[in-house]
This record gives C-alpha cells, sequence and structure tokens, in this order.
C-alpha cells in the first residue's frame, strides 16, 4: 500500500519519515521532483487520516473503559476496618494527640512512641511535626505542599478525645 512510508504504526513516526523524505525528495535537491513530492504528501494525508482515527477510537474506548470502571466501583469497608485496627492500636498511647483527618491518622506529640509508630508503619512528616498512616487506597495525588489547617479544612478532621478512648476499647 505505502511506497515512501515503511512500519508506521504513530503519527510521531509518520511526521519524522515525512521529514526525512522531503528532505531527500524536495524538487530543490539533486534528486527530487515536484511529482514525487507530490505523491509522499498524498500518501501522507492518507496514512495520517488513519492512524488519527485509530487514535480516537483507542481515546474513546479508554474514556468508555473508565467510565464503566468508575460506575462499578463500590465503597471498599475493609479500608475503614484497617483504620479502626490502627486506631486501636494506638489508642492506649498515653499524652499524643490522635488526629483522624480524612482517611489519615495523624498523632502529634508522639515523641516518645516514634519506634512503635515506625513499627506499625506510621511515617513521620517532618515539616508537620507528626506522624500519619493512611491505607494505599487513601495516597496524596498531588505534590502540593499543604498546611495542617489546609488539609483540615479540605477533608474534615477530628481529634480522637480521651472519653472517646475508653469507649473505642470497649466496642
Amino acid at each position: 500500500m505505502a511506497k515512501y512510508f515503511k512500519n508506521v504504526n504513530t503519527l510521531e513516526e509518520l511526521r519524522k519519515q515525512y521529514k526525512d523524505l522531503l528532505k531527500k525528495y524536495h524538487p530543490d535537491n539533486a534528486n527530487g521532483s515536484t511529482e514525487i513530492t507530490q505523491q509522499i504528501n498524498a500518501e501522507y494525508e492518507q496514512i495520517f487520516k488513519i492512524l488519527k482515527d485509530k487514535h480516537e477510537k483507542s481515546a474513546d474506548s479508554k474514556e468508555n473503559n473508565a467510565k464503566t470502571d468508575f460506575n462499578n466501583m463500590k465503597y471498599d469497608f475493609s479500608e475503614d476496618q484497617r483504620l479502626r485496627e490502627m486506631l486501636n492500636k494506638i489508642i492506649g498511647f498515653h499524652g499524643i494527640t490522635i488526629e483522624i483527618i480524612g482517611n489519615w491518622i495523624w498523632a502529634f506529640d508522639s515523641y516518645g512512641y516514634r519506634k512503635e509508630l515506625k513499627e506499625l508503619g506510621f511515617k513521620y512528616a517532618a515539616n508537620k511535626k507528626a506522624w500519619y498512616y493512611h491505607t494505599e487506597t487513601f495516597r496524596k495525588k498531588s505534590h502540593k505542599s499543604l498546611t495542617m489547617d489546609d488539609i483540615r479544612n479540605y477533608y474534615g478532621s477530628t481529634e480522637v478525645e480521651t472519653g472517646q478512648r475508653r469507649l473505642l476499647k470497649e466496642a
């Protein structure tokens, strides 16, 4: 089918070969002619249309798959259970402030328990001076640096109080 273009699978490959062919067969060159350049242009337009349609169809199918995947998503209550279990493990630590912000557990004033927190899978946020825990499902997706107040305002927060600690242990 293609006389001048060989093994073209993407628009980038097509453009690269097109530039190379024009350098070689341009009418200003010794080996070039207007007729060959016109043939190259016609072939380029045909292949470009095919690749463009293929690209648009694949983009549409990816978008449709994303929509159906989103519609099939169901809330995973096992994540809540994992957060409760982790909260129960640190609820007995005295002198620390535990705050639930969104789906993350934050432990403030917890220097005395740093080894235990690290063993449990908590990570230290040096700029926030606090330890935090989250499940893999609730990872931060942006690289934006937020203050604790910004995070609290955006996701909502609840501080675990001493009276609630006893209730949580009993439950």
